[in-house]
């Protein structure tokens, strides 16, 4: 187990889920191995999904970069000693997609003369 205090590095979610996902952190971090970067990501992202729904994402590890997308609201990244957790909901189906996809495209082809 780990045992530092948790530092932020960014978030734009709430202040109760903030407190929420360091609390699964860190029950995370008494029931696996510290090694166990899968297990560990795996128990907070089942229950981010049981508590708020499916599509929550979670990576736990070292060292790692990332590049993603997500709600508005959902995004946390912070540190326990050294252990980076990054916590994140999906931004969407394909069909959400779609359709920003597609009004955007009208909105550039309404401005054609």
């Amino acid at each position: 187990m780990l045992e530092g205090k948790a530092v932020m590095r960014e978030t734009d979610m709430p202040v109760e889920l903030q407190s929420h996902v360091m609390e699964l952190a860190y029950k995370a971090l008494d029931l696996h191995e510290v090694s166990d970067c899968q297990s560990i990501a795996h128990y907070i992202k089942q229950k981010f999904d049981e508590a708020y729904g499916p599509a929550w994402h979670c990576v736990v590890g070292k060292d790692f970069g990332s590049c993603i997308t997500h709600l508005c609201g959902s995004f946390i990244c912070f540190r326990v000693e050294m252990m980076e957790f990054l916590v994140f909901k999906d931004g969407g189906d394909s069909s959400e997609i779609k359709e920003e996809a597609i009004g955007v495209l009208q909105k550039s082809n309404n401005r054609d003369p």
